[in-house]
């Protein structure tokens, strides 16, 4: 009998069916040999304090340093206390009666970091000597997994993933228990102050960006404008110069040769640049992009947009949602043409679908050199059917830019006109020639949606044009954005760099803070620990947050680019590299971290009472 153990029953009653497996028992199903059981998730964790001897939160016992970490099963809360969970306790006793009579197991848990973690942990507590094997697929479709199936990996070739998941949850242990308990000890133990190697940096980065906006003076300046009329179709220029004084730019509109002021020749046009503009199609979308791009358009959270599109794979409509990669490799691409040619019947993509199988597909996202763990979404060719109007959305979203990625180049002219008329003007104009990608959903262009002069007439250098109308205009300065979650996990993809070019930060996406399958989370864990607040769909930071922040936004805890290179030493170590230095790292910062919270604590709270209300913005 071979044991198949999936990540959750819904994966494990799917893996049956596939294969036919109907007599259902007690936590497992059965059947043409096979039996499939299930984890719920994380059974068991890094046994807490108390199970090495530290007990109760004192100075004496900082920092802990377990010499060898146990597992434990994973505790619910109660009126008694935090307990064991009797459901887990009930399904790892089924697990470990099938492990004990099967010839072989097969780990078809989630094809990622977590899920490689997830089934290790169990077969470990088990003390569970059996060979296993490992179901590797992209996709929940009948044929994916059979495909799988056919070509299981042996279980050793995924021991440098398991290793990077170790270190991972041993840091985080580390980091966060000693870390969080040297805060609250120092501050009176009056409530539990949560720290932690990916949260605190996260919360960093929202409380700096919130003081820097509250603590914004804006500056005033004033521009002229001037509306120009050339054969009856006007267009608008601004001047090049800002001007600090009004007084000054008073003067200069005074000068400006407009009609009312009897100066029918109105400006000089002294320079035209028009220049056409290729825009490539945007890359496929992975998890984090398509967060970001779901929370624009629909004001999804990020854990909304993850919990939609888990269910899409589990209902084999989209690949393997917690990827990182936004290219697939040529034997992907093979099925793309296919892909497209299912969406044909769609309500709102059948033209544009119709279109790409006219044409030479652009391969700007096939790079199987960039290709991770998992390839970027992509709809798996399975007709949708009874969808919420939510699960539709996300579904459509990877369906159009699917055909956004592989469709023709946005062709434009970008044309700039320079005048001069007391001092000098610019009038910028954007024509699209050919919209290609951008037809898919026809959205405005960000660019655009405040551009003043959606065209330009034909002018030629040397050419006065009338004005009839000026203005001063008095503008000010404005701070950046407070930190909405697409902009958030925008900035965690980069350790808080400010990159716009999508191909540049997907670089550096090694050395974001946590991984697209976990920043989601990392927004709930601040939003549960009342250190953030969503205000309209902005994160605010609450005056527990802020207080926190003081205390820390000069430790290493809280540097955003230290922890992304620990991330990216974790997926060095998948790689190979050494655990062991990874560990002693880990070790000396927590040593560190925990002295300087000992003493850093002293009055937060004093600090949390005198900033116990926001000041609105």
């Amino acid at each position: 009998m071979k044991i198949v153990i999936a990540e959750k029953p819904s994966v494990g009653r799917e893996l049956a069916k596939v294969f036919g497996a109907t007599t259902r028992k007690e936590g497992y199903i059965e059947g043409k040999g096979y039996s499939f059981t299930w984890a719920f998730g994380h059974l068991l964790q890094l046994a807490p304090p108390q199970d090495y001897g530290f007990i109760g939160w004192r100075r004496q016992h900082l920092p802990m340093l377990p010499v060898k970490f146990k597992l434990a099963i994973r505790k619910i809360k109660t009126k008694d206390g935090m307990v064991e969970d009797p459901g887990v306790r009930k399904q790892l006793d089924i697990i470990k009666k099938l492990f004990d009579e099967c010839t072989e197991i097969i780990v078809a848990t989630d094809a990622g970091r977590e899920g490689e973690l997830i089934f290790r942990y169990i077969y470990y507590y088990l003390k569970c000597k059996k060979p296993f094997k490992r179901l590797w697929i992209s996709s929940q479709t009948d044929e994916a997994i059979k495909e799988g199936f056919r070509n299981l990996k042996d279980g050793a070739e995924y021991d440098t993933l398991f290793n990077s998941a170790h270190c991972r949850s041993e840091s985080d242990w580390l980091v966060g228990m000693n870390a969080t308990q040297a805060l609250s000890i120092s501050a009176g133990a009056k409530s539990v102050l949560s720290l932690g190697r990916v949260q605190t940096p996260t919360l960093a980065m929202i409380c700096a960006r919130y003081l820097e906006i509250k603590n914004f003076v804006p500056q005033t300046y004033f521009q002229l404008s001037i509306l120009l009329d050339k054969d009856g179709q006007k267009f608008k220029a601004i001047s090049l110069q800002n001007f600090k004084a009004q007084a000054e730019a008073q003067a200069l509109l005074e000068k400006i040769e407009d009609v009312a002021s009897g100066f029918p020749q109105g400006g000089k046009i002294t320079a035209v640049e028009s220049k056409p503009r290729k825009e490539p199609p945007p890359l496929l979308h992975d998890l984090s992009s398509l967060q970001q791009e779901a929370n624009k358009r629909y004001g999804f959270t990020a854990d909304q947009t993850l919990s939609l599109l888990q269910n899409l794979y589990e209902r084999k409509l989209v690949s393997y949602p917690r990827t990182g990669s936004r290219y697939i490799g040529d034997d992907v691409f093979a099925n793309v043409p296919k892909l497209i040619s299912t969406l044909t019947d769609h309500q709102d993509l059948s033209k544009q679908a119709a279109f790409l199988q006219t044409i030479t597909l652009n391969k700007r996202s096939v790079n199987a050199k960039k290709v991770t763990d998992h390839h970027a979404i992509l709809i798996t060719g399975e007709k949708p059917y009874q969808l919420s109007k939510d699960q539709q959305a996300i579904y459509d979203m990877v369906a159009g830019r699917m055909l956004e990625a592989f469709h023709q180049e946005c062709i434009k002219e970008v044309t700039k006109i320079t005048i001069e008329s007391g001092t000098t003007f610019m009038a910028n104009g954007t024509v699209i020639q050919s919209a290609g990608w951008r037809a898919v959903f026809n959205d405005a262009e960000d660019d655009k949606k405040e551009e003043d002069n959606p065209t330009l007439p034909k002018v030629s250098v040397g050419e006065a044009v009338p004005i009839p109308e000026k203005n001063l205009l008095e503008k000010q300065t404005k701070p950046k954005a407070m930190y909405n979650e697409a902009s958030l996990l925008k900035a965690l993809e980069t350790s808080g760099k400010e990159i716009e070019d999508e191909e540049l930060r997907y670089a550096m996406k090694d050395s974001g803070l946590g991984t697209p399958a976990t920043r989601a989370a990392i927004i709930e864990t601040l939003l549960t620990r009342e250190y953030i607040v969503r205000e309209k769909r902005n994160l605010m930071p609450t005056s527990k947050g802020l207080a926190v922040y003081e205390v820390v936004k000069d430790k290493k805890i809280a540097q955003a680019e230290l922890t992304g290179q620990w991330e990216k030493r974790l997926e060095e170590i998948r790689s190979g590299a050494s655990v062991a230095d990874f560990k002693s790292e880990i070790t000396d910062y927590t040593k560190t971290i925990t002295q300087e919270l000992l003493v850093a604590g002293e009055g937060i709270f004093k600090r949390l009472a005198a900033t116990s209300s926001l000041q609105k913005l």
